[in-house]
């Protein structure tokens, strides 16, 4: 072959080169201007690229394997919450605030012991959001009516809506409470897992300091055993009556299966909000023969074996 034909065809080459060059180029730039939407406030998770887009796929965001390409290609995602700014934006705009976007955050709190009811009633204040809407996304993620979100303090961006804060929420809790199932239990049966959740929130409602945690739990579990009825005031301060004097009339009228003076065993469903140390209680009690305890002068229970003993410590 002669050298003006090798040096026709490398021209040929470098031309064809040029023009898909420009193609891919004229493409990808459609492709970045697509328009797409999204939440302004972005949670990511920590992980790879792939399952980070996995993760945003699963939740309705508009991405799929080859936005992890190009991320791969100009840049490092970030994890945590991610403020984008906008609700309607271009593909670009979007994966451009995948890596470098960050929100502000402010702290909001769940009191162990606390319910839902006053949580939802506080982050709404705080956060200016809908408590009707709150409470709705709350039912459409937990398995339970009460008590799946943890006693703790979480980091919540400014301007996140009503459903990204409870899905947050609820799952967040709910992988920390399959941790502590498996921790403790070495599997996590969610029906099995929450029925020591509901003692715990009892256990949290009754004791007036951690060191008593494990008595009260003491005192659940030997009632229990015994077919006896819990009687505790703890249990019917649910919801909105969560800071409300249980009155002998309450007692009388009230009917849920938070009415332990009415009803055998535990409630239906956690009290309220529990901590680490509540949960390690009702799993594991005190190996003690309590079957009561009242309110002493030091703000602290006595605790007592037979009901004799019992009326004499409230003299205590």
């Amino acid at each position: 072959m002669n050298a003006p034909n090798i040096k026709v065809k490398k021209k040929v080459i470098f031309s064809n080169l040029v023009d898909a060059f420009f193609i891919v180029v004229i493409v990808l730039c459609f492709y970045l201007q697509l328009p797409i939407n999204s939440s302004r406030i972005v949670y990511i998770p920590q992980g790879g690229t792939n399952e980070i887009i996995a993760y945003l796929d699963q939740n309705n965001f508009d991405v799929n394997p080859f936005d992890g390409y190009m991320l791969h290609f100009f840049g490092y995602l970030q994890s945590g919450w991610l403020d984008i700014g906008k609700t309607k934006l271009s593909k670009g705009d979007f994966l451009y605030g995948l890596m470098n976007s960050k929100a502000a955050l402010e702290d909001i709190t769940l009191i162990p012991g606390e319910t839902l009811y006053f949580f939802i009633e506080g982050i709404a204040k705080q956060l200016n959001l809908d408590p009707k809407k709150l409470e709705l996304f709350y039912k459409q993620y937990a398995p339970y009516e009460e008590g799946v979100i943890l006693a703790n303090t979480y980091k919540i961006p400014k301007g996140i809506s009503e459903k990204h804060l409870m899905y947050y929420l609820v799952n967040t809790s709910l992988k920390e409470h399959k941790k502590w199932a498996i921790k403790f239990l070495g599997e996590y049966d969610q029906k099995q897992w929450f029925r020591y959740v509901t003692i715990a929130s009892i256990i949290q409602k009754e004791s007036a300091n951690v060191e008593e945690m494990p008595l009260v739990a003491a005192v659940i579990h030997n009632r229990l055993k015994l077919k006896m009825r819990l009687q505790m005031d703890g249990a019917l301060n649910y919801g909105r009556f969560s800071h409300t004097k249980v009155t002998p009339e309450m007692i009388r009228n009230d009917t849920t299966s938070y009415n332990t003076y009415r009803y055998n065993g535990i409630p239906n469903a956690p009290v309220g909000s529990v901590s680490f140390k509540a949960i390690q209680a009702a799993i594991f009690p005190a190996n003690v023969d309590y079957l009561y305890f009242v309110r002493n002068k030091n703000g602290t229970h006595s605790f007592s074996k037979t009901y004799k003993e019992h009326l004499n410590n409230f003299s205590q």
